[in-house]
C-alpha cells in the first residue's frame, strides 16, 4: 500500500464586494485575506509549508497559519466577545513565538484546519455584534471597537499575505496574487 502525502487543498477566493454597507465591506474584505493566506498555502505538503525562507527566522507559511488563527481567537472572541478561551499555541513556559517554533509538518493539515475553523468561530462570534461595540483591551488599557477590530485584522493579514508571497517563491518558486 502507497503512503499518500497530504497537501493543502485549493481554495477558492471571491472578490471583495466593490459598493456596499459598511459591514459587508468590512467582513468581504477580511475574508478575501483570510482566503488569500489559504491561497498561498494550496498545493503544498506539510514538509513545505513549515520550511523557512530565510533560517535562522522561523517565520514559515504553517507559522502564518497558526500565528493567524490565534490572532483571530484573541481579537474577535477574547477581547470583542469577552470568551475565555486559550491559546491555540503556546510554549510550555510561556514564552512568545509558539505559532512559528513549534510549527510541525505532521499537524499542517490539522492546523489549516484549525485555521479553518476559528475563522468561521470569529465570524460567528461577532455576526449581530454592532461595529461600534467597544471593550477595553487588557494590556493597553485603551477602548477600542469593533469597526477597529475589522480594519486592524484586514491589516494584520494584508501585512502576512506579504510575508506569505516571499514565502511561497522561496519554496517552490509560486508567484502571483
Amino acid at each position: 500500500m502507497r503512503h499518500m502525502t497530504w497537501t493543502a487543498p485549493p481554495i477558492t477566493r471571491t472578490d471583495e464586494p466593490y459598493i456596499a454597507d459598511e459591514r459587508t465591506l468590512l467582513e468581504g474584505y477580511l475574508d478575501r485575506h483570510r482566503a488569500t493566506l489559504l491561497h498561498k498555502c494550496a498545493g503544498l505538503t506539510g514538509q513545505q509549508l513549515a520550511q523557512a525562507s530565510a533560517p535562522p527566522s522561523t517565520l514559515t507559511l504553517l507559522g502564518l497559519v497558526r500565528h493567524l488563527a490565534d490572532v483571530e481567537r484573541t481579537w474577535f472572541r477574547r477581547r470583542v466577545r469577552g470568551e475565555a478561551v486559550p491559546s491555540l499555541y503556546s510554549h510550555p513556559d510561556g514564552r512568545p513565538g509558539a505559532s512559528f517554533d513549534l510549527a510541525d509538518p505532521a499537524g499542517a493539515e490539522a492546523d489549516l484546519a484549525a485555521l479553518a475553523a476559528e475563522q468561521q468561530a470569529c465570524r460567528d462570534a461577532v455576526a449581530g455584534v454592532s461595529l461600534d461595540d467597544t471593550f477595553v483591551h487588557e494590556r493597553l488599557q485603551q477602548t477600542m471597537s469593533l469597526r477597529w477590530v475589522y480594519l486592524h485584522m484586514i491589516e494584520e493579514y494584508a501585512r502576512h499575505n506579504g510575508h506569505a508571497d516571499v514565502i511561497r517563491e522561496a519554496v517552490d518558486g509560486v508567484t502571483g496574487e
